[in-house]
């Protein structure tokens, strides 16, 4: 014990200076970074150009600030280079403590991590928000806060959303939100510095023509609309609907299509109530109409021009 003290002591000239030249080499990164941060523990993952705080309990010479390099690593004292991207605070703490009793260094010590700064202190939310941007990642976030942050959801987001971790960009989490149910656990994860959520865009499906209420609808209860639900969003057909004569106009890669549809029958339960597809419009003429084809020629622009109406 009195040699490991000694060799300590020793050393301790040469870490002051391999320390102090350390921090001044990794301190030259760009320091655009705010104030703040997790701490030991947290759930925030170690990231490139982030500055980590190690210190070592009863040996200060072997404690000190580092920034991550561009590669993910630090350079040690006694130890060397060690890579910690994408490990915890924790897990750093161990794997420091561990290089120093395989190294000889000191027997038993005692090591705390803190992350002081990080170098992606915000997250990005996109897509189908009210406002979307980029929003400061202080503290402990979870998904709902950051949707709240942005504004709520707009009329044509799905239930769908897509988190990418900043720590493995190639493994999106996908995270689906029941509508009009409290959020499970598992549906609102926490949200780590650097990631990036991005709400996805419902279908629409049309239903215009001789119906209550002509419009746009999202398919976002549970991604599927039939026939007679679309016809029921619409509030119905009017009293002067040829219901026999509908047409579904679909879009496909070889061109549009237009589908026959009886909803008379389909109301009755006597022909099969179809599942609609995202941009389908639903075509319902009127039985005083001189010409029908005439009346499916303006579903186009008739969906074009058609309000969005969110579902309940």
């Amino acid at each position: 014990m009195n040699l490991l003290k000694n060799c300590v002591s020793y050393a301790a000239v040469f870490i002051l200076f391999a320390l102090a030249g350390a921090a001044s080499a990794q301190d030259h990164a760009p320091a655009t970074f705010a104030v703040g941060g997790f701490g030991s523990g947290a759930a925030g993952p170690i990231g490139a150009g982030d500055l980590v705080e190690m210190s070592v309990f009863d040996t200060p010479e072997l404690s000190g600030k580092l920034r991550v390099s561009n590669t993910g690593d630090v350079i040690l004292p006694l130890v060397g280079t060690l890579h910690l991207q994408g490990l915890k605070a924790g897990e750093a703490q161990t794997l420091i403590r561990q290089k120093l009793i395989d190294g000889g260094f000191l027997k038993d010590p005692q090591v705390t991590v803190f992350i002081s700064e990080y170098a992606t202190q915000n997250v990005s939310v996109v897509g189908e928000v009210h406002k979307p941007g980029i929003y400061p990642a202080f503290g402990t976030h979870r998904l709902l806060d950051y949707l709240s942050l942005a504004e709520g959801l707009t009329p044509l987001a799905g239930t769908a959303v897509v988190i990418t971790h900043s720590g493995h960009p190639d493994q999106p989490q996908r995270v689906k939100m029941a509508a009009g149910a409290a959020p499970q656990p598992e549906n609102n994860p926490e949200i780590l510095p650097g990631d990036t959520i991005f709400v996805e865009r419902t279908g629409i499906i049309y239903v215009v023509g001789d119906v209550a209420r002509p419009g746009g609808f999202p398919m976002d209860h549970d991604g599927q609309l039939t026939i007679l639900q679309a016809v029921a969003l619409a509030q119905g057909t009017n009293d002067t609907a040829a219901k026999g004569s509908a047409r579904l106009i679909r879009t496909t890669p070889q061109g549009r299509q237009e589908l026959p549809i009886n909803l008379k029958k389909i109301l009755t339960a006597k022909a099969t109530d179809l599942a609609m597809q995202d941009n389908d419009i639903l075509f319902v003429p009127s039985s005083v109409a001189k010409n029908t084809w005439k009346g499916i020629e303006s579903a186009l622009p008739a969906a074009a021009g058609a309000s969005i109406y969110r579902i309940p």
